[in-house]
């Protein structure tokens, strides 16, 4: 023990381990309120998400005659928007191209700095599919920038109450399929017969299942929806 204390005897190692000590000393004040010494608007910060947004505005206007989507979400009426996945992947990847490197999370948080007031969150699970909300937005089709799937839920719960304003009841394992289709569209935009024998479906049955529940009647519903929901 003696022998394991002696380099303590030498004062030199006992002032660098104070030094040591002092200088990684870190105090923690958890009783004092902090002080705002300034806020303000940042004027860069917003200067550049104008700027994003608008290249994007004339991203669409130079391309609305180009691209498939913008053709079209500018041409047609809503309920004959039979736009595809494929189209908006197209659409997505275009604007990632120079000259404007775009993303649609780089313009949705554009639009978040410019107008919160207008813009809803886009949630832990960002969808390609939210493109569709931006073009909208952009073109002053929509008063309110929001996630592509809220759109879809809002549109499915008029549905509902349209099929229930004319008597048409549902049982609680076709609300269930109803369900799937509707989470379906909200990444894929819209659900055919070919997409039943995937998942989630054909772990519930597949399109045997479904038309066991839905009768000759499943084709109309699933077109009703794919108009209703992503038109």
């Amino acid at each position: 023990m003696i022998i394991a204390c002696k380099p303590f005897d030498n004062p030199n190692l006992r002032n660098t381990l104070i030094e040591i000590k002092r200088r990684n000393e870190q105090i923690i004040d958890a009783v004092s309120k902090d002080n705002l010494i300034s806020s303000g608007f940042d004027a860069k910060a917003a200067e550049k998400a104008q700027s994003t947004v608008e290249s994007f505005k004339e991203f669409i206007e130079k391309n609305k005659d180009e691209l498939t989507a913008l053709q079209i979400i500018y041409s047609k009426p809503y309920g004959e928007r039979h736009i595809t996945y494929e189209q908006i992947k197209q659409l997505a990847e275009a604007i990632e191209k120079p000259p404007y490197h775009l993303t649609p999370d780089l313009v949705w948080q554009a639009y978040e700095k410019l107008e919160k007031s207008r813009v809803r969150g886009e949630g832990p699970q960002k969808q390609l599919t939210n493109i569709i909300s931006l073009v909208r937005f952009a073109m002053g089709e929509s008063q309110v920038l929001q996630p592509f799937t809220e759109t879809v839920d809002e549109r499915f719960q008029t549905w509902l109450r349209e099929q229930e304003r004319v008597g048409q009841q549902f049982t609680p394992d076709q609300m269930e399929w109803l369900e799937m289709i509707k989470k379906h569209i909200y990444t894929s935009l819209r659900v055919d017969m070919d997409d039943l024998e995937m998942a989630p479906f054909f772990e519930r049955g597949g399109p045997v299942k479904a038309y066991k529940l839905f009768g000759q009647r499943l084709g109309g519903i699933m077109e009703e929806l794919n108009e209703a929901l992503a038109g």
